[in-house]
C-alpha cells in the first residue's frame, strides 16, 4: 500500500527572523521519522567535504527561497492530484503493488525526488525546495517526478535494484580506492536503474517519448547529441566520482545540459526491451547488465557512424 504524507503545512514554522532554522528543521524531520535528520545532513556534509560545494552558496539560498515562493501553493495542489489513486494505477499497469511512503517535505537540497529506506520503511521523499528551484511544481512535471521515484521503488520491491555495487571513495580521496572496472560498473548500474525508472515513468504517463526533464528542447538536444553523450560517458566513467560526474543530477553540467544520463539510460532500457519483458529486466544482475551495456554501446556506436 502506498501511504501519502503531505508535510508542507509545517514548512512556515521552520523559519525565524533570520531565515531557515536548522534546529527547528531537525525537530520537524525527526517528528516524521524518528532519529532520521542525520541521514539528510550526512549527505550534505559529504558534498561539502568534497570541496565542490558550500552550505552558504549552494544549499541555504535554495532553502530560504521556499519561504516567499508563491508557487508552493501550486505544488501542494499538484501533489494532491498526482497521488490520487496511485495504488490502483500501478497495479493496473504493472501487475504488482508497492509498499511505500510518499512524503512531500522540506529537505536540505538532497534531491527533488529521492528513494531511500528510513527506519525500515521504503520511502519516496519529494523535496519542496528542489522542486520549486527547478520549476517542477506543475501537475505535468510532478507526475513525471513522482512516477520516476516510484519506478526505483518498484525495481527494489519486484527486482534486483539493491544489487550491492562497490562503495564510492571517500570525498577528498579521489578514485584510488576503486579499480577501473569497479568505477565503470558502478556508473553502468546507475545508468540502468535510472533507465528503468524512466521507462516506468513513461509507461504510467502513456508516452514513451516523455521526459519530465524536457524543458527548453532538452530531449531534442539529447537525441541530436546521442553519439557524443555515449562516447563521453564511456570515457568519463573510467575516472569519474560521485562528486564530479556530469550525467546524473540537475546540478550537473554536460555541455550546458543536466541529467543527460537519464536520456542515455532510457535508450539503453528501450534497447533491452526488444529482448526482455519488463518484469525480467527488473531481475537482471549487475554483471549481466554491464555485459549487455557493452553490447548496446558497440551496436549504438556502429549505428552512429
Amino acid at each position: 500500500m502506498i501511504k501519502i504524507m503531505d508535510t508542507s503545512g509545517q514548512i512556515a514554522g521552520l523559519f525565524d527572523d533570520t531565515g531557515f532554522c536548522c534546529d527547528k528543521w531537525r525537530a520537524y524531520i525527526n517528528s516524521i521519522y524518528e532519529d532520521s535528520s542525520h541521514i539528510f545532513e550526512e549527505e550534505v556534509k559529504a558534498y561539502i567535504d568534497s570541496g565542490q560545494y558550500t552550505w552558504e552558496k549552494d544549499f541555504l539560498p535554495v532553502i530560504n527561497a521556499v519561504r516567499s515562493n508563491p508557487a508552493l501553493d501550486v505544488l501542494r495542489q499538484s501533489f494532491v492530484v498526482v497521488t490520487d489513486e496511485l495504488n490502483q494505477r500501478v497495479a493496473e499497469k504493472f501487475g504488482g503493488e508497492l509498499d511505500i511512503d510518499v512524503v512531500l517535505y522540506l529537505g536540505l537540497c538532497n534531491a527533488a525526488g529521492w528513494v531511500t529506506s528510513i527506519n525500515g520503511n521504503d520511502t519516496v521523499l519529494l523535496g519542496v525546495e528542489k522542486i520549486l528551484e527547478l520549476g517542477w511544481q506543475g501537475i505535468h512535471a510532478m507526475y513525471g517526478l513522482l512516477y520516476h521515484e516510484l519506478g526505483h521503488a518498484y525495481h527494489a520491491q519486484h527486482g534486483a535494484f539493491r544489487e550491492d555495487m562497490p562503495e564510492e571513495s571517500a570525498p577528498g580521496q579521489g578514485v584510488s580506492g576503486q579499480s577501473a572496472d569497479e568505477r565503470r560498473n558502478r556508473f553502468i548500474w546507475q545508468l540502468f536503474t535510472e533507465g528503468i525508472a524512466m521507462y516506468f515513468e513513461q509507461a504510467l504517463v502513456g508516452d514513451f517519448s516523455y521526459y519530465h526533464q524536457d524543458i527548453g528542447g532538452w530531449r531534442d538536444w539529447c537525441e541530436a547529441h546521442f553519439a557524443q553523450i555515449l562516447s563521453d560517458f564511456n570515457r568519463d566513467i573510467e575516472t569519474a566520482t560521485q562528486y564530479d560526474q556530469r550525467y546524473f543530477g540537475d546540478w550537473c553540467d554536460y555541455c550546458g545540459h543536466s541529467d543527460v544520463g537519464y536520456y542515455l539510460g532510457t535508450e539503453f532500457v528501450h534497447h533491452l526491451r526488444k529482448t526482455y519483458p519488463f518484469a525480467e529486466l527488473l531481475w537482471l544482475d549487475k554483471q549481466t547488465v554491464c555485459n549487455l551495456y557493452a553490447e548496446f554501446a558497440q551496436i549504438s556506436q556502429a549505428g552512429c557512424k
